[in-house]
């Protein structure tokens, strides 16, 4: 009994959370994005290693790989999320990445969440897939 009403609340609790509302002011746009490839490909070497990244061509305005711990990795596109600024966003601290044209600041270990006062759009990440040593970057 215990454990039936313990499962009832997780799944009140985790459907009452979840929400696709999107900020009237925030970018959707949904390009698709494909990207396949290796760890062991020379241009990843910084990106083996738990902390490590690399820059990659791809997305909207370029692509940011992150190594969470080893074995998990995220990838967020390095648009500025208000759509204000030309320039990519910098990663910077080895925490958060940097919109140049604003000065806003989104987590990488909180799905791109803004940092900054005053901001509510998040980075846009993209779905990261590892088999092996194998990466496959995503958007569907």
């Amino acid at each position: 009994m215990i454990k039936n009403v313990f499962i009832l609340i997780c799944i009140i609790f985790l459907t009452s959370c979840s929400s696709n509302d999107v900020p009237e002011n925030c970018l959707r746009t949904d390009l698709p994005l494909n990207i396949t490839t290796d760890l062991n490909n020379p241009q990843l070497i910084n990106a083996q290693t738990p902390g490590g990244f690399v820059d990659l061509v791809g997305g909207i305005n370029g692509v940011l790989l992150f190594n969470k711990n080893g074995n998990d990795f995220v990838a967020f596109d390095k648009l500025c999320p208000q759509n204000d600024c030309d320039a990519p966003m910098t990663f910077e601290k080895g925490l958060v990445l940097t919109c140049a044209c604003d000065n806003s600041e989104y987590s990488v270990h909180f799905g791109g969440a803004p940092q900054t006062d005053g901001f509510e759009c998040a980075a846009r990440e993209y779905r990261v897939l590892k088999n092996g040593s194998s990466i496959r970057i995503t958007n569907f």
